[in-house]
């Protein structure tokens, strides 16, 4: 999958979290981030904070491989 902005890093997101069976709670939990941050991040919000993104994506098993064009 090529993710070209917030908006479709947040969907791809929310669409493991749900395949998971996780919850936003949860997942705040596992990751150490708060429920507020996940909604914002699956929202697409373009000014979350990086790392805490990098946790949440660790915590779904997923990672980035950033590729040149």
């Amino acid at each position: 999958m090529i993710l070209k902005d917030p908006q479709s890093l947040g969907a791809l997101i929310r669409e493991t979290r749900k395949q998971s069976r996780v919850t936003q709670k949860d997942l705040a939990l596992v990751a150490g981030a708060g429920l507020r941050f996940i909604g914002e991040l699956e929202n697409g919000k373009p000014t979350c904070h990086i790392g805490k993104v990098f946790e949440v994506l660790r915590s779904l098993g997923l990672e980035i491989k950033v590729e040149r064009r």
